[in-house]
């Protein structure tokens, strides 16, 4: 199957192959032709899967066939980065004479945000926070918007901005088109598409919860105090390309950093303490290769879509097992194989154990007994043999050597 299949005119199709795009991939060939409709749609799939395509080429070719002012299409996302991509796919994927699109974000200036909207924007991409805050100053209007995306809507709830998302959706015609898009389908997703949809057609393109097919998945049992040490130690010893190393809090993300920096690793952070121009930047210089190592918190890497990430090393195993599922889609993306590696502490054995019932898969298991607390005969010889500090002559006790691996 080809795009043009799938009623996109000849305009996009053209500019879809200009980019290399020359077969759909399953959530657009199944997304594509139900937005064209004007029915609301609810995609399941991951990011990485083409999904933004899958809805911004039926939109762009419903809001070019009819000229109308106003703000027609909202599209909202739950962080910085993600609008920011959409944004960059929306100026690829348009024909030239398209509608105006508009990225409203947080961290960003507020006057130059005023200004490109009195400017005219058919198309307005935004975080829920900072849209508030133009609906508050009157800056913006929503009473001509037609299509409603919620991209990444599982981690818009996760993030707390539902009750803000309600605020929106009130300001918003009732005859719409509303489209929501989810890396994962719970019960309270499926509730919210209940109470602001008109009899959404499903598109789910693979299992709930079921990870990528080309990516390798391990895990290393690992002693607690020595978890730093191993990932130094995988960091030096395999031939990684690009690297996005995951930590639970914006803290261990600093600490990670600052500890690679002192290792000569080329490396930088995403996180939410973090300005919009910084990591803007961060993401920059992973993308071009100037960074080897970016490290980033669950919230912030929403919106990281770097195709050639080699490996995704899970730092701290997530709270949540369905954003084991999202992280380790970070890698082996556009046809690409990848490798996912988690590093699992004795406390987080029974988040891992979570995961495995999740997915549907046992991870493989690779124990190192130098990192992962496990003591070998000659270490314990070794500890055995091991003066007290300060008995004696007073001379510094010696540490047995690590056990080989």
């Amino acid at each position: 199957m080809n795009f043009s299949e799938l009623g996109l005119t000849p305009v996009l199709v053209r500019g879809c192959e200009s980019l290399g795009y020359t077969e759909p991939t399953p959530i657009q060939q199944r997304a594509i032709p139900v937005v064209l409709s004007g029915s609301d749609l609810i995609g399941c799939a991951e990011t990485g899967t083409g999904k933004t395509a899958a809805f911004l080429l039926p939109i762009i070719q419903r809001i070019m066939e009819n000229a109308r002012p106003g703000v027609r299409v909202l599209i909202l996302a739950p962080t910085r980065e993600l609008v920011s991509q959409i944004v960059d796919s929306y100026r690829q994927l348009a024909p030239k004479k398209a509608p105006r699109c508009v990225g409203i974000i947080g961290g960003a200036g507020m006057a130059r945000q005023c200004d490109a909207l009195r400017r005219g924007a058919a198309f307005v991409v935004a975080t829920p926070g900072r849209l508030l805050d133009h609906m508050e100053r009157g800056t913006i209007d929503l009473s001509y918007v037609e299509t409603l995306v919620l991209d990444e809507a599982d981690r818009m709830l996760d993030m707390g901005f539902w009750p803000s998302i309600r605020r929106v959706l009130a300001k918003l015609p009732v005859k719409r088109q509303t489209l929501l898009f989810s890396a994962t389908m719970s019960s309270e997703i499926e509730k919210i598409a209940r109470g602001t949809m008109q009899s959404p057609q499903l598109v789910e393109v693979n299992p709930r919860g079921r990870p990528p097919l080309n990516v390798e998945q391990m895990f290393y049992p690992v002693a607690t105090e020595s978890k730093t040490a191993l990932l130094l130690d995988l960091l030096e010893r395999e031939r990684f390309e690009r690297v996005l190393v995951f930590t639970r809090t914006r803290r261990g993300a600093e600490r990670l950093s600052h500890i690679l920096e002192a290792r000569e690793h080329r490396v930088n952070r995403i996180h939410a303490d973090r300005s919009q121009p910084q990591r803007e930047a961060a993401l920059r210089a992973f993308k071009d290769g100037q960074t080897r190592v970016l490290i980033a918190t669950d919230i912030a890497a929403r919106g990281i879509d770097v195709d050639s990430v080699s490996h995704v090393i899970n730092y701290d195993v997530p709270d949540a097992p369905e954003d084991y599922v999202h992280r380790i889609g970070r890698t082996g993306r556009a046809g690409n194989l990848g490798r996912a590696i988690t590093l699992v502490t004795p406390p987080e054995e029974l988040s891992m154990r979570a995961i495995e019932r999740l997915t549907g898969q046992t991870v493989e298991r690779i124990v190192l007994p130098a990192f992962a607390g496990v003591q070998t005969s000659v270490s314990r010889k070794a500890k055995l043999a091991s003066p007290v500090r300060g008995a004696g002559s007073g001379r510094r006790s010696f540490r047995p050597r690590r056990a080989s691996r």
